[in-house]
């Protein structure tokens, strides 16, 4: 499977972000393509990460499958038959679908991301070490780095196009979504947390946080979208060495940020796009954690033909 910077398919392109390219299919579905690009502190980095975009996708697909039942979604495949069957004009492309691409129901979506966390980390680790609050609401006093909350605390973002998303309180998300679609994406995103965190901890991972994002369907419904429970859009740790009061090993792109702290902190780098150039050691490390990410979490290893 070759490795994919960005891709160029007979559809017209809607959406191009971090790593996913996203085309329209009529005007009812939507293409995910996850590329293999990679970002660190908010940069796309020059290198691509080998199985990244299939590990995404078929983590994402892996979910969906457990969440049937539990909240709808937008997954009609991330098989690249059966989308090639479903849209033709892609059968000379099978190769850039395979493993990376899903064929999803179009939505409007919530300017929302649907942040949970299960444990004290991150950015709210950082507020609340700082000011005692998350998102200016204060918390419990005494709480430790990697501490775990309970009950799990939902914590809406701010969705932004460049830079860090901004945590908000529930009660600004009621300002831009209304009562009653606040109440149903906080419903939702419990439920699929609680059953994701359950799952994942049977396997060894302690998912600490993770982020959702939902749409409305031509029928009025709303849906979960985009990605779920992978090691972008979550904090996977194991759970043999998990150790409160300190940060925790993640199985994501850790080795990338680890390099360019050391890079950032030797001098020779100022924070600021371009990044540096990654050896191959960085690129190999990186792309073996997402494949233990996908193994840890499903109890398989992934296999794309």
């Amino acid at each position: 499977m070759t490795t994919m910077l960005a891709s160029d398919l007979p559809l017209p392109r809607i959406g191009r972000g971090k790593v996913r390219d996203i085309y329209a299919v009529g005007e009812d579905r939507v293409l995910l393509l996850t590329t293999d690009r990679i970002s660190a502190f908010d940069i796309v980095m020059a290198e691509t990460i080998p199985m990244k975009g299939a590990v995404l996708t078929q983590i994402s697909a892996w979910w969906f499958e457990q969440l049937e039942g539990v909240v709808p979604h937008h997954m009609i495949s991330a098989d690249a038959d059966t989308i090639i069957r479903e849209v033709p004009e892609l059968r000379d492309h099978r190769a850039s679908l395979l493993g990376r691409a899903m064929l999803c129901r179009r939505t409007t979506v919530f300017p929302i991301e649907c942040v949970i966390r299960g444990y004290l980390s991150g950015s709210a680790w950082k507020e609340y070490a700082a000011q005692g609050t998350l998102a200016g609401e204060k918390l419990p006093a005494g709480l430790l780095e990697s501490g775990r909350l309970e009950p799990a605390i939902f914590s809406p973002a701010t969705k932004a196009e460049t830079g860090h998303d901004e945590n908000i309180p529930v009660s600004r998300m009621r300002e831009i979504v209304g009562d009653e679609v606040a109440y149903t994406l906080e419903s939702m995103t419990r439920a699929i947390y609680t059953l994701g965190e359950k799952i994942s901890r049977d396997q060894g991972i302690i998912i600490a946080d993770t982020k959702f994002e939902f749409g409305r369907d031509a029928d009025g419904r709303i849906i979960l979208i985009d990605e779920v429970m992978t090691p972008d859009s979550s904090r996977f740790w194991a759970t043999d060495v998990y150790k409160p009061g300190q940060p925790q090993p993640s199985f994501d792109k850790q080795p990338l940020r680890d390099y360019l702290d050391v890079e950032r902190h030797a001098g020779r780098w100022n924070g600021e796009a371009p990044a540096p150039a990654l050896p191959a050691s960085v690129v190999e490390a990186t792309s073996k954690r997402y494949l233990e990410a996908f193994r840890r979490v499903t109890g398989a290893d992934l296999k794309i033909a």
